[in-house]
């Protein structure tokens, strides 16, 4: 998931992005998603903290409205490769979470970010949530199997 759109912009077709990456530059390296059904003509920021998209197959804003809710994708080997503690937030959706003595809290159900950090969701059995700020504090270890929140933030709601 590199964005979403959120509706559409004008009557020519562009769309309105809110953005999970690193920007609008982090999109300009890619030219077709969901499997080559969107092909990218231009994109450029809002200033806002999203973006403004042209696709080619797009011509009016009906067109663009009907794409309102659907997520960019593209396939994972173009994704560029991380280094050591990054991460993208489809690894982190549906991980198990657990405090550090291995003790099972609930499933990672989103990833936010308001500004500051990363925020990790997690939903407890039975339905209740709580956030908790993706930081070494609060989460002292993640991999491909599992997320470990720090036992203060996992009983502090």
């Amino acid at each position: 998931m590199l964005a979403a759109v959120t509706g559409a912009h004008g009557i020519t077709g562009e769309v309105r992005l809110k953005l999970f990456g690193e920007g609008v530059e982090s999109l300009k390296a890619f030219r077709a998603f969901n499997a080559g059904a969107l092909t990218l003509k231009k994109i450029r920021s809002d200033n806002k903290g999203g973006a403004v998209a042209r696709f080619a197959e797009v011509t009016d804003r009906n067109g663009a409205e009907a794409l309102r809710g659907t997520v960019l994708t593209v396939p994972r080997e173009e994704m560029p490769a991380l280094d050591e503690g990054e991460y993208y937030h489809a690894d982190l959706l549906g991980l198990p979470v657990q405090t550090p003595d291995g003790a099972a809290i609930g499933a990672v159900v989103a990833v936010e970010n308001f500004g500051a950090t990363d925020i990790v969701e997690v939903e407890r059995p039975g339905g209740k949530r709580f956030m908790v700020p993706m930081t070494a504090e609060a989460i002292p270890s993640w991999d491909s199997e599992r997320l470990v929140i720090d036992t203060a933030y996992a009983d502090a709601d």
